[in-house]
């Protein structure tokens, strides 16, 4: 048996949190596909939080406060840091989480890394 601390009372109480995943399609955890949205959305289920604070706080665990967590100074759309950045297609960092959006487009560097088309529907 495992438990799952709740990482939002945590940072209610001035700690910083992050989640993450690890040992994906493996022996000991034979499921999962890498994807820290879905990691946060099962959390933000487990822990039962579901407000859009609660929701983006879910989001800033798997952006800017890992990146603090790594002691990462070049973090975050500012002139000079790297262009390192996913773009969903999404109004806000909680519909994000909650609704595990896939990315659109990443970029490393300024450079496209990745495209995912959104899908089309088509008539009949």
């Amino acid at each position: 048996m495992r438990g799952v601390a709740d990482a939002n009372a945590l940072i209610a109480q001035g700690a910083n949190c992050s989640i993450a995943t690890n040992n994906v399609l493996n022996p000991f955890t034979p499921y999962g596909d890498s994807s820290l949205v879905r990691i946060a959305n099962m959390y933000a289920n487990v822990i039962q939080r579901g407000t859009e604070h609660d929701l983006s706080e879910c989001f800033s665990m798997i952006s800017d406060r890992a990146a603090r967590i790594l002691r990462r100074n070049d973090y975050g759309i500012v002139v000079g840091n790297p262009a390192d950045l996913v773009v969903w297609n999404a109004t806000s960092a909680a519909e994000v989480i909650a609704t595990v959006a896939q990315p659109v487009m990443g970029f490393k560097r300024g450079r496209r890394t990745f495209t995912h088309e959104t899908p089309t529907l088509h008539r009949p």
